[in-house]
């Protein structure tokens, strides 16, 4: 019965504000075809690709991001809705490019050396590319000349960090003292985040902050970025 309603919906027929609600509803259903469509066709009626990535896609992510936190939505409904968005933005991306959109902040993630957990990572690097971030993910077992070497080459805003077992967790110490001893750390807002870590640990290592899902992350590297812009 659903797919019936579903073929009913004509997108195209859609007004502007009826057509970015609707795609709010597909982003949180994960229907990737139709945020496909629905983003080619607020491009063909002259929407910049900013003014589509922040009003229909950005917005259906917060949307997805706080039922996540509020524990409505779970891991499987979220990467359901990450791929969806990720169809609007194989769309936007060249576009972005090309006309030199500035993104809301670029972020540097891995998991740390010694750990090869990456599920809670690569969720937290897609909600933060669904929060309008520019994305760098060094995967697995990230050693600090790895992550030295990522915050040379892309500038980033942010630096995320992600650890599953005990016996990794103080890795993440080692590449913020060594990002001190450089005089680096200023640079850089420093996220914490996997299932042994908690806000003390983070306090105690010296990251800016502990981030206990990939919705808390989302949230909280957009409001530090923020702030720090702000204070500039």
């Amino acid at each position: 019965m659903s797919d019936e309603m579903d073929e009913e919906i004509d997108l195209s027929a859609l007004s502007d504000e009826d057509l970015t609600a609707q795609m709010h509803d597909d982003l949180y259903d994960g229907l990737a075809d139709e945020i496909h469509e629905g983003t080619n066709i607020l491009l063909s009626r002259g929407w910049s690709a900013s003014r589509t990535l922040n009003e229909a896609l950005v917005e259906g992510m917060r949307i997805v991001g706080i039922d996540f936190r509020d524990g409505i939505l779970f891991v499987p409904e979220v990467l359901l809705a990450a791929n969806a968005m990720k169809a609007g933005m194989a769309i936007l991306r060249p576009i972005l490019a090309e006309t030199g959109a500035e993104s809301i902040g670029t972020v540097v993630i891995g998991t740390v050396k010694g750990d090869i957990h990456d599920i809670g990572k690569n969720l937290v690097g897609m909600m933060l590319e669904g929060a309008g971030f520019e994305v760098h993910d060094l995967g697995i077992n990230t050693d600090v000349d790895q992550f030295l070497a990522a915050l040379a080459e892309h500038k980033p805003d942010v630096l995320g960090m992600s650890a599953l077992l005990t016996t990794t967790m103080p890795y993440m110490k080692v590449v913020i003292d060594t990002l001190e001893e450089k005089g680096m750390r200023d640079d850089y807002i420093v996220l914490v985040g996997g299932a042994p870590l908690n806000e003390e640990f983070g306090d105690a290592i010296g990251a800016d902050a502990y981030c206990r899902d990939a919705a808390v992350a989302s949230e909280t590297a957009s409001a530090l970025v923020q702030a720090r812009r702000a204070a500039a």
